[in-house]
């Protein structure tokens, strides 16, 4: 699938809204789209259209040489995401190909990043939502949170916030990730996946 190089990417980092969430697993998305606001030197408001926090930038070179960007944290509650980045998508004139989602992902080893295109949504409730409202076509940045410990239900682990041992490499993998998402919009899927998906 080709991307069209004048068209923004959308970048969308999956999360809960409100402090009692911030430090979940579940909202690693979040904190994935807080450092690359960071980055361009934004800070999120509310969209008029969309119930979402969005920051428009660019990332890569600087000036008209950079890839045009809007960052975007849902905040219609994780299994209610894809209202909000349909109608982002809608109102930026976004091809499905130019946006990402940015996830925790259960069955990889925490921290282990992997790039993908398309695909099913492995029982996360946030793709889910976005694959029903648009179909499976957008980029993934899955960030492994790894699987609970013991018989501790899957819906209590994603709510947990990272554990002491976790959140002493935390910065380390969000930082990565960020990376990643840059990487992904500059070159490309492949080339991405060549340098992340270790």
């Amino acid at each position: 699938m080709t991307t069209d190089a004048s068209a923004p990417w959308l970048i969308a980092g999956l999360g809960n809204p409100g402090p009692g969430y911030a430090g979940n697993r579940h909202n690693v998305g979040f904190m994935v789209a807080d450092l690359l606001a960071e980055r361009i030197g934004g800070s999120f408001k509310r969209h008029g259209k969309a119930q979402a926090q969005v920051v428009e930038g660019r990332i890569g070179a600087p000036g008209p040489a950079g890839r045009r960007v809007v960052l975007a944290k849902p905040m219609s509650y994780m299994n209610l995401s894809g209202g909000p980045v349909t109608a982002l998508r809608d109102f930026y004139k976004v091809p499905t190909g130019n946006i990402v989602a940015v996830h925790d992902e259960l069955d990889i080893d925490y921290g282990v990043l992997r790039l993908k295109l398309g695909g099913g949504d492995n029982g996360h409730n946030g793709l889910k939502s976005m694959t029903k409202a648009m179909g499976p076509d957008y980029h993934r940045v899955r960030f492994g949170i790894g699987r609970p410990p013991g018989r501790m239900p899957v819906a209590d682990f994603v709510l947990k916030d990272f554990s002491s041992a976790e959140r002493k490499e935390l910065d380390y993998f969000v930082d990565r990730a960020a990376d990643a998402v840059e990487a992904l919009v500059i070159e490309g899927l492949e080339r991405a996946q060549s340098t992340y998906n270790s």
